[in-house]
């Protein structure tokens, strides 16, 4: 369910997701409201889950991570339990840094990253030996163009 949100709560998210760490008294100043109501305004948006956490954006490269792969899943059943059981075992792979569900010739998207060829071989050699998985196909990216984590607020969504 879309949460409603005034023109205000929209300036408080934009203001955040551009800087996480800014103090709510610089946010209030940014949004024109005065301190007390603007922190309300984010807690009730944390709330509501509109803002799910704040973290550092890590350069994965220049941490040694500089595999990334996009590994396509289908699996052999699409049973409701099947499926959920699948996605159990995606949330404790640390390799997988994003998770979808979608249509087509496969049931998963996955992105992946590593460090190196060799751990993300381990790492198919393991998705591929876990049951009901009837293929895997990826994908190794040369470069990235784009890495835009935050949600596009200047396209308005329909009500």
């Amino acid at each position: 369910m879309k949460a409603r949100l005034d023109a205000i709560d929209w300036k408080i998210l934009r203001e955040l997701q551009a800087d996480g760490r800014m103090t709510n008294v610089e946010l209030a100043s940014r949004v024109g409201i005065s301190a007390p109501p603007c922190l309300r305004r984010v807690r009730a948006l944390e709330e509501m889950g509109v803002i799910r956490g704040y973290r550092a954006l890590l350069a994965s490269e220049k941490l040694g991570y500089g595999v990334t792969v996009f590994a396509m899943v289908h699996l052999a059943s699409q049973a409701e339990a099947d499926l959920h059981a699948f996605a159990e075992k995606v949330r404790h792979w640390p390799v997988i840094r994003e998770c979808h569900t979608v249509s087509g010739d496969f049931d998963f998207v996955m992105k992946c990253v590593a460090p190196d060829l060799a751990s993300f071989q381990h790492f198919v050699s393991d998705l591929t030996a876990t049951p009901n998985v009837r293929n895997v196909r990826t994908v190794l990216t040369l470069g990235q163009v784009k890495d835009e984590a935050a949600v596009p607020l200047e396209i308005a969504p329909a009500d």
